[in-house]
């Protein structure tokens, strides 16, 4: 008589994140070598449960083989899939959001998964929260490019997002010196400024604006001033989207419909137009990022830390230890609960070495 095999379900959640497949493909590699488990993916996150028919694939060795080295997620995401907070357009164009969590767990015991899977950042490990409270045998995976997840000492993308960050800033260095400019480059990251102070330390930026940090207008302006008293001097400068004025808010847009998050960014030209008002008379020119961060192949170094993270993952699951997060803590795979995993936001320490080392290096946050 044959086993009857355990399920495990797989989702990709919020934004997409150099490293994802790699996770997927460490998943479904180590669930292999149990004979016992077959694993399946939710294509675009919980959308692929709700949807009619319902969206959801066998991961197969084909599917699987040879996926780490792609960006992207072969799951697809979507960051308007909350079922806590699902948005559903009303007749007259508005949305509303619903709480569809008790409707997804009927859906998915009537799938008859054993383990779940969420790969995602902030907002996803509390919805992960949410469903095992509720009786559901979750388990998270940290990721997001920003790297915000306290629980963990890094978030696989992270790596990739600087590097990709890095090349861009030295190119716009090459092109401010030629032309005596002030360079603007505008990084991601919301409310953290991971991926802006540490592109500033490795490029060379004479200013970082990041958002633990708000900056006054006249210490940049007064920075800038200082190189171009030297001669014919040039300034980079490298800001968070999330960066923001001591007396202000951060430069942000309204959200896009089903989206329950402002849109950050446009803070280069906001801060350009700031530099002009003050009396900058510099050449100015603006360079935002965006997507680019987000997308392409995955470094070595985040293959690795997702696949170990994948592996992780489904070995909690054959243990049955569910309403955990694997984590990266002292070079060592481990894992901690949910509520440790989205109790502190990972903002970066305006007292740490780090913003200690860049000052020592000279780079002025505004402040």
């Amino acid at each position: 008589m044959a086993t009857k095999k355990k399920k495990l379900l797989v989702l990709t959640g919020g934004g997409d994140c150099p490293g994802l497949n790699a996770v997927i493909r460490g998943i479904a590699k180590r669930a292999r070598q149990e004979k016992d488990w077959e694993v399946y993916g939710s294509i675009e996150g919980f959308n692929g449960v709700y949807s009619k028919p319902q969206e959801i694939i066998k991961l197969t060795r084909h599917i699987t083989s040879g996926i780490h080295v792609k960006g992207g997620t072969i799951l697809k995401t979507t960051n308007k899939a909350n079922p806590i907070k699902f948005p559903v357009v009303q007749p007259d164009g508005s949305t509303k959001y619903i709480d569809r969590s008790d409707e997804l767990i009927a859906k998915l015991k009537a799938l008859k998964f054993d383990a779940i899977i969420n790969i995602g950042g902030d907002g996803s490990q509390r919805i992960s929260t949410v469903l095992h409270k509720k009786g559901m045998p979750m388990i998270g995976v940290p990721k997001t490019i920003d790297n915000d997840l306290s629980a963990t000492d890094v978030t696989f993308g992270f790596q990739t997002a600087v590097q990709i960050a890095t090349e861009c800033f030295d190119k716009l260095v090459t092109t401010a010196e030629s032309h005596h400019r002030v360079m603007i480059m505008e990084v991601m990251g919301r409310d953290a400024g991971w991926i802006a102070l540490h592109t500033a330390i490795a490029g060379g930026a004479e200013v970082c604006l990041i958002p633990e940090i708000p900056y006054d207008i006249s210490k940049i302006l007064k920075r800038i001033e200082e190189r171009y008293r030297k001669g014919r001097g040039f300034v980079n400068i490298v800001v968070a989207e999330g960066a923001k004025p001591k007396k202000g808010a951060a430069f942000s847009q309204a959200a896009e419909k089903g989206s329950e998050h402002v849109r950050l960014g446009g803070i280069a030209y906001q801060l350009s137009h700031q530099l002009k008002a003050a009396g900058c008379n510099h050449e100015i020119r603006e360079a935002v990022l965006g997507h680019i961060q987000r997308g392409g192949v995955p470094l070595a170094y985040d293959r690795v830390i997702a696949s170990l993270f994948g592996v992780k993952a489904f070995e909690l699951a054959l243990k049955g230890k569910f309403g955990r997060m694997v984590a990266l803590r002292n070079n060592s795979i481990t894992d901690v609960s949910f509520a440790e995993a989205t109790r502190d936001y990972n903002f970066v320490n305006k007292n740490s070495f780090l913003v200690s080392a860049a000052r020592g290096l000279g780079i002025s946050f505004g402040d």
